[in-house]
């Protein structure tokens, strides 16, 4: 995307711009696209930023009904513990013409696959039930008796291999591999360099704020805080409720920073201090992450730390 080379994003719900790392360089490079399309239930961020050419779409939420040829349609959730729930929608739709998102995955597929008697599109849409035989056929351990199973009070249980200590390896035992070095953080510690977490609240979900009272830590009140230790804060010269400005401690010819922040005394190991996500992404190069996975090393971003007049 920085480099030109993505010329148009279709989005089926979601706040990518916000989610991802180096969120100014993102937003300057996602507005040079030609096309944007987002498809949403409510506005968000990624909103903001459209393209040469951009469409904001609605679709239909799960609180809403979903009429389909067969009937009003359920679908289903699956939650932290791994317990997957029928969710069916109630409210009226505010137009007819508002379409879910499967009816818009097939819609799409429809005339951007070749047909094949395979490709069940239009018998799909009409009954979602039949995706998830599809699901059970292709999953039976996880999704036996799906279609029954997902109307059971609190859901059915999908199962974890790992807590159950099943492990799916060519001799059934649990594979371990040691680290080539000890450090892993792609950068060693500096003075005045300090190693950023990004952490979440127990009242957001993804890149969705819903309060601002982080029960967890016992912070209240807002989100533009940096927590570091009372030792660090009293070697660098701060004080307590001081604020500051996080800068990315990285020479590849970016200034990445985030200021506004109010600096708060927390017991955290010395070099380590702490800020929310998504509002530190832009703090995060975007070549700063895991080796294998490519996921962004948002548990640990070199910066460092200024006071504010």
């Amino acid at each position: 995307l920085f480099a030109g080379k993505v010329r148009a994003f279709v989005s089926l719900g979601g706040n990518l711009v916000r989610a991802v790392p180096d969120q100014k360089r993102m937003e300057e490079a996602w507005a040079k696209q030609d096309l944007t399309v987002m498809i949403s239930t409510k506005l968000n961020r990624s909103h903001l930023f459209p393209g040469k050419q951009a469409y904001i779409l609605p679709c239909l939420g799960r609180f809403e009904r979903d009429e389909q040829a067969s009937g009003n349609q359920s679908v289903t959730t699956e939650d932290s513990f791994s317990m997957i729930n029928a969710s069916i929608g109630h409210a009226e739709p505010v137009s007819d013409a508002v379409k879910s998102e499967l009816a818009i995955v097939t819609g799409i597929a429809k005339v951007a696959v070749d047909p094949s008697a395979a490709l069940k599109w239009d018998e799909w849409t009409a009954d979602y039930s039949l995706v998830r035989d599809l699901i059970e056929h292709t999953y039976p351990d996880d999704f036996r008796d799906y279609n029954a199973r997902m109307y059971e009070a609190g859901g059915f249980y999908r199962g974890n291999g790992a807590h159950e200590r099943v492990w799916k390896t060519p001799d059934g035992k649990a594979v371990f591999t040691t680290p080539g070095q000890l450090n892993s953080l792609g950068f060693q510690d500096a003075p005045g360099r300090y190693r950023l977490i990004t952490m979440r609240s127990n009242d957001q979900f993804n890149t969705t704020i819903y309060g601002y009272s982080d029960r967890l830590r016992g912070l209240e009140g807002s989100r533009d805080i940096l927590l570091m230790s009372p030792e660090d804060i009293a070697e660098a010269g701060f004080i307590d409720g001081q604020t500051v400005t996080l800068v990315t401690d990285v020479d590849d010819g970016q200034d990445r920073r985030l200021g506004g922040l109010t600096l708060t005394a927390y017991k955290l190991p010395r070099g380590t201090i702490a800020s929310y996500y998504p509002e530190c992404n832009v703090l995060v190069p975007i070549g700063h992450h895991d080796q294998l996975s490519k996921t962004p090393a948002s548990k640990s971003v070199p910066v460092r730390v200024e006071a504010e007049a």
